[in-house]
């Protein structure tokens, strides 16, 4: 439900586009992706129909943000998990390689990866830096003759068991400047093993990956990627791009919850007929509607091209925040169904948990807003 009417602001020709993108993922992915999800098993027939319809090179498509953004949605109003694969291939892979690769990188690289016929992996985030990664990165580059060895460890990488290559951002050992090099998943030393046991985004396959003195050309080093500061670039745009995928998860629980109040009886009525029931949704509904607008602001921001980390970072932590609210009191209003994955809630309940922490948690994202606010950094 826009009720804002933010797709409005769509031309034709891409209003179009986003209802063939929503009538795609709600037929074909919204129910499909239970039992994968159920399994923390990767769906790769269902990533394949994404392909199909070109949502493996979304980022390179010549369309306005605002669309961009709406579709990030519509794919996590179907499946969140999916939404993650889709987004983070979009801008952290596809798009980096794109901006920052070479182009022997380009031209080797974004067909397939434009296809779904390859896939790679965004890896930054080590086991002991998280939210300190800027100044932490452990992992290593060291030159040698014409190959540059790689030491060191990855975790939470999305992905990580079934790329073909990682972008590994490693420290050189003998300047200290931090760089991104692709490392291909079947060099000797590279063992990616998967995270089990997440409550949510169960489909992504995140690893832990270790990297035992691999051995890459120099020509694997991206050019592009000289400093943080290119890493920082791409992690303002997901951070956005997060922002989406909490609409999405805000859309997808007031599917839920209206389509079951309006089924569900209880005490000889439906129980959308209750008015405590009736409050919910209309905190549901005003909550996607605030991020809904906010998002549509940052559309326009990105596509002036004056975005700033203070903006994604907002974006990111109130539209989370207000997810995770929204998924709770929809969580709450279906009862013990709402507990059931097969009833759809509970797994954007999880999902939403994910949202709230990863691409920077949602403390640091605001205390990113708060240095802006007051000129003093509280964390750094």
């Amino acid at each position: 439900m826009d009720l804002l009417g933010v797709a409005q602001q769509l031309g034709d020709h891409e209003h179009e586009r986003l209802l063939e993108v929503r009538e795609l993922v709600q037929d074909k992915i919204r129910k499909q992706s239970i039992g994968y999800w159920n399994r923390e098993e990767f769906p790769k027939d269902l990533v394949a129909l994404l392909a199909q319809h070109g949502l493996a090179g979304m980022q390179l498509e010549e369309c306005s943000h605002l669309l961009r953004g709406l579709i990030h949605a519509e794919i996590a109003r179907a499946d969140i998990s999916l939404s993650s694969v889709v987004g983070i291939h979009n801008e952290l892979v596809v798009g980096m390689i794109h901006e920052l690769g070479s182009q022997e990188q380009r031209d080797l690289w974004l067909p397939k990866l434009m296809a779904f016929e390859a896939f790679g992996a965004f890896a930054l985030t080590e086991p002991e830096h998280g939210s300190d990664i800027a100044g932490g990165v452990q992992c290593t580059a060291r030159r040698d003759g014409d190959a540059y060895v790689i030491s060191g460890a990855k975790r939470w990488i999305g992905m990580g068991t079934i790329s073909d290559f990682a972008l590994i951002w490693a420290k050189d050992e003998g300047t200290g400047d931090l760089g991104a090099y692709l490392v291909e998943s079947d060099r000797p030393g590279y063992a990616a093993t998967k995270i089990e046991h997440k409550i949510g985004l169960r489909i992504m396959q995140n690893a832990d990956i270790a990297f035992e003195q691999v051995r890459i050309p120099v020509a694997n080093k991206l050019p592009g990627a000289s400093s943080f500061a290119s890493a920082n670039g791409l992690l303002m745009q997901s951070r956005a791009w997060v922002g989406w995928q909490a609409v999405g998860a805000m859309m997808a629980t007031l599917d839920i919850c209206q389509a079951y109040a309006l089924e569900r009886q209880q005490f000889g009525q439906p129980i959308a007929s209750f008015q405590l029931i009736q409050q919910s949704l209309a905190q549901i509904a005003g909550n996607l509607s605030l991020c809904l607008s906010m998002m549509g602001d940052i559309a326009r921001k990105q596509e002036r091209g004056d975005l700033q980390m203070v903006d994604a970072a907002m974006a990111k932590s109130t539209a989370t925040r207000l997810a995770r609210e929204s998924a709770a009191l929809g969580r709450a209003l279906m009862g013990g169904n709402g507990v059931v994955s097969d009833f759809e809630m509970a797994k954007v309940f999880c999902d939403v948990e994910i949202l709230h922490t990863y691409e920077g948690t949602y403390e640091i994202n605001s205390l990113i807003v708060g240095r802006a606010l007051t000129g003093i950094s509280a964390f750094v």
